[in-house]
């Protein structure tokens, strides 16, 4: 089942085209990673989603009904969200804050103390969050969306600005979530770490524009690295590669899997997520 699917998704802000005719198909019980640089469109396409900014064109389904202003209350009800750095209340504790949103959102004061104990934070929650470290406060952020168990969570960049062990924490935790196949995780980033951490499937847009969605595997099966000395960069390989950064000394080109059989004799190496993401986002006098 696909949790989420968008048709021909647009948005144009002036003459400015953030989002191009997207499709997009979240399968149900996943992490499910939405990737590109800064300013690709990502965030405009979760608020979208969520009913926060209207599109130009296209349609969105969710839970196989269509958002639109009559039902999107309704659907917001399973879908919890974190969007942008979560706000609170600095003078209230994490449990303080929790209940605030508890109650407006009409569930179960039990559920405050159980997102709690998912987040880690169960040991903190009578600390005033305006002594939370920044990785915390992503968690008491979490722990608000994770209120009523919704089957959906949205996030925008959650890992953002997080040292290295506090994203790992925080992944850990999608991961757990979705461990029922009824659970489903869609999140943002532009860090390609937290996709090779926690990701089952990947869409990638560049420029508003998709550029790839599926697994995590296809993506990275589909293209290798080949490297070599200045002298065996050929028009041949110039043409078929994606994109060539130069040295001193040689060059390395990211090239579809199935062209590298007319390069055998140089190096081939697997292409990581990051190197995918830099040769074909970068622009610039190093890549052509």
């Amino acid at each position: 089942m696909e949790i989420i699917e968008t048709h021909g998704l647009c948005k144009r802000y002036g003459d400015a085209m953030r989002v191009s005719h997207l499709d997009l198909r979240v399968p149900e019980g996943c992490v499910y990673g939405f990737l590109g640089p800064n300013g690709a469109g990502k965030s405009t396409t979760l608020k979208m989603i969520l009913g926060l900014v209207h599109p130009t064109a296209g349609s969105i389904s969710v839970f196989g009904k269509e958002v639109n202003g009559h039902n999107r209350l309704d659907m917001l009800k399973q879908v919890g969200s974190l969007i942008e750095s979560p706000s609170y209340y600095g003078h209230l504790t994490g449990e303080e804050n929790l209940k605030v949103v508890q109650t407006l959102r009409g569930v179960p004061e039990k559920d405050v103390y159980e997102v709690l104990e998912i987040v880690r934070l169960e040991g903190q929650r009578s600390k005033k969050v305006a002594h939370y470290s920044l990785g915390m406060k992503q968690r008491l952020g979490l722990a608000a969306a994770l209120l009523g168990y919704p089957k959906l969570l949205i996030l925008d960049e959650p890992t953002s600005g997080l040292d290295p062990v506090s994203r790992d924490e925080l992944l850990q935790i999608l991961s757990e979530y979705i461990e029922d196949g009824e659970h489903s995780v869609l999140f943002s980033t532009h860090i390609t770490g937290d996709l090779e951490r926690a990701a089952d499937y990947i869409t990638y847009i560049s420029y508003g524009e998709l550029f790839f969605s599926g697994s995590k595997d296809e993506f990275v099966d589909m293209f290798r690295i080949v490297k070599g000395g200045t002298e065996e960069l050929s028009a041949d390989l110039k043409e078929k590669a994606v994109g060539v950064r130069t040295f001193s000394t040689g060059f390395e080109a990211l090239v579809k899997t199935e062209d590298t059989g007319a390069f055998s004799s140089l190096s081939i190496e697997p292409a990581t997520i990051d190197e995918i993401v830099v040769f074909t986002s970068k622009k610039g006098d190093d890549y052509e």
